[in-house]
């Protein structure tokens, strides 16, 4: 997974005033996937874009597990 696709997840939480870095790349994206989540369910960012978010944080964390 590429750094300019997680640039359009960070860019995405920017938008909402979300900012997350903790120094540990692994806990970022749990946190990362949370906010998501809140902003999903409050109908505040599309489907479309919710999916592409999530993939590219579970393709990003299974390449850090690995």
């Amino acid at each position: 997974m590429s750094g300019a696709d997680l640039i359009f997840v960070r860019e995405l939480l920017k938008q909402f005033g979300t900012f997350i870095y903790t120094g540990e790349r692994l806990d970022d994206l749990v946190l990362m996937e949370l906010e998501l989540q809140d902003l999903f369910e409050y109908k505040m960012i599309s489907d479309e874009d919710y999916m592409k978010a999530k993939l590219i944080l579970s393709k990003t964390k299974r390449e850090l597990e690995e």
